[in-house]
């Protein structure tokens, strides 16, 4: 039992494949497993009863997907057929799926045997996780601590080992803030790379900032395998919107040296000292192994978060997002927002007014959330498009192949994303741009890095910052993640990047 929950994906599946390892055996090793860590965490929401009988199947077909018997976890947002998908809201309950969203139908049809569905904060517009149905998610690293959100029930059951491969979203971070809180891997592709179908988004419709899909594991070469399955004939045949493009293995598997842009801060959130660490720590690594790494500029980081995607998620004036709280009664995980999206147009102004000199950032996020009319809505998608060309310009011009990002860590305390919804700077520039963007755990935060933490005041001194403070403290021993970023549509790239970072921290903990 022990030895099953100890293989790595790319072994299970082989021996799997190869008839040496039982598929109930797998099976029932992970239920197991799931059910402790679920009892520890909270974060399962429903055992998805059919998958006994898929595993029965599974054996008579002798069909061998390339995930064949692999049991996979997947969020309450995606589609089952047969299940709830949530999102947090007591209305949604008891409105099962009339069929499996497309990346379910193909991971059944690789073999895999979806067995969980996992939690999500209410409305998904949130990085905990918590809601009146299945309450609050912990951490399994630290059960004081958020697993992150929105895609925090796998967070926690994949880096609490219940899962060996799990599937979530990201429309600000929902997939990487997970994985970097609880100290695994993720991959948010870009947007249109996998297929969104039958995967309720939380803002139905917006067009500003991108939601992707996408996979998360203990380790880069299971995030490959997921992405391997499901860029398959069945998914480009199940969604014809989907760019038939399959997975890249020449890309993936090039030994070549590469050109790597960084920066150490967006100059928006200011990063703990274990953040900043991270990315030099890794960025001398990654030098010593041959690669060049240059310096890139960040600019104007305040204006993409408000105005690109504050405003681009609330371009209605956030009547969409109201909408959905209709009737239900659970506000706190999204408190800010929903109390600036009920007041009245004329107090959204004055109140932006009187803000402006005390607290610059408060009175920015009130004016994001009025309601924009339809060709101001258009000058937003034109003015993103033309941000987007000019920071691929840029990248150009140094001729990067990849990019090496901070990630907000580390795992902040449980109620503290709802009150520092301006710290998702880091992550959700990359689905303003919709740039696949992967997450690699690469250290833990130090007693130095505690010491350092005690002059950390932040850009702007306001109560965000000092809230800020107070979330990263008391943090020793926990993982601190970074981002791995690449162009659109090279998501091999982007996880041949991370296989890299992954790899030199591996080897230098061995020497440590």
């Amino acid at each position: 039992m022990i030895s099953i929950l100890s293989l790595p994906l790319p072994e299970l599946s082989k021996k799997l494949r190869d008839g040496s390892l039982p598929p109930e055996h797998v099976f029932y090793a992970y239920v197991g497993k799931a059910l402790q860590i679920a009892t520890e965490t909270n974060c399962i929401t429903e055992y998805l009863q059919e998958s006994e009988t898929q595993l029965q199947k599974a054996k008579m077909t002798g069909k061998l997907g390339l995930l064949y018997g692999v049991p996979v976890s997947i969020k309450d947002s995606i589609n089952c057929q047969g299940h709830d998908s949530t999102l947090g809201f007591i209305k949604n309950l008891n409105k099962p799926a009339a069929e499996d969203s497309v990346v379910v139908q193909v991971l059944r049809r690789q073999g895999a045997i979806p067995f969980v569905k996992t939690n999500v904060p209410q409305s998904l517009i949130s990085y905990d996780c918590k809601n009146l149905i299945f309450g609050q998610t912990f951490n399994p690293l630290l059960y004081t601590r958020s697993p992150g959100g929105s895609s925090g029930g796998e967070g926690a059951l994949v880096g609490g080992g219940g899962s060996i491969l799990g599937f979530g979203t990201d429309v600000g971070g929902s997939l990487r803030f997970p994985a970097a809180f609880c100290g695994i891997c993720a991959l948010k592709p870009t947007g249109n790379r996998l297929s969104k179908k039958g995967i309720i988004p939380g803002v139905l419709g917006q067009k500003a900032v991108v939601t992707a899909v996408g996979p998360m594991a203990k380790d880069v070469e299971s995030l490959a395998l997921g992405m391997r399955a499901l860029l398959c004939e069945d998914m480009f045949h199940l969604d014809s919107t989907v760019p038939p493009l399959p997975f890249n293995e020449e890309v993936y598997s090039s030994t070549q040296p590469l050109r790597i842009g960084y920066y150490e801060t967006d100059f928006f959130t200011m990063p703990s000292p274990a953040m900043r660490r991270a990315v030099r720590e890794t960025k001398q690594l990654l030098e010593d192994a041959g690669h060049t790494l240059v310096p890139f500029e960040l600019t104007d980081v305040d204006y993409v978060v408000f105005n690109f995607c504050v405003r681009g998620m609330f371009a209605d004036g956030a009547t969409s997002f109201l909408k959905m709280f209709k009737g239900e009664l659970e506000k706190s995980s999204v408190g800010l927002f929903f109390w600036l999206a009920k007041s009245p147009h004329w107090l959204k102004s004055v109140l932006s007014w009187i803000a402006k000199p005390f607290v610059p950032r408060f009175s920015d996020i009130i004016r994001s959330m009025r309601a924009n009319t339809v060709d101001e809505v258009w000058s937003l998608h034109h003015e993103i498009e033309e941000f987007c060309h000019q920071f691929i310009a840029q990248w150009k011009k140094l001729n990067l192949d990849v990019m090496l990002c901070p990630m907000l860590g580390p795992a902040l305390g449980i109620g503290y994303p709802g009150k520092l919804s301006v710290a998702v700077s880091y992550t959700m520039l990359y689905n303003a741009l919709d740039f696949p963007a992967g997450v690699v755990p690469v250290t833990m935060v130090t007693d130095k890095d505690e010491e350092e933490l005690k002059g950390y005041q932040g850009y702007f001194r306001d109560w965000w910052d000092r809230t800020l403070a107070k979330a990263f403290r008391g943090s020793v021993g926990l993982p601190v993640a970074v981002q791995c970023v690449a162009l659109p549509w090279q998501e091999e790239l982007c996880l041949r990047f991370m296989k890299e970072v992954e790899t030199l921290i591996l080897k230098k903990n061995r020497l440590v």
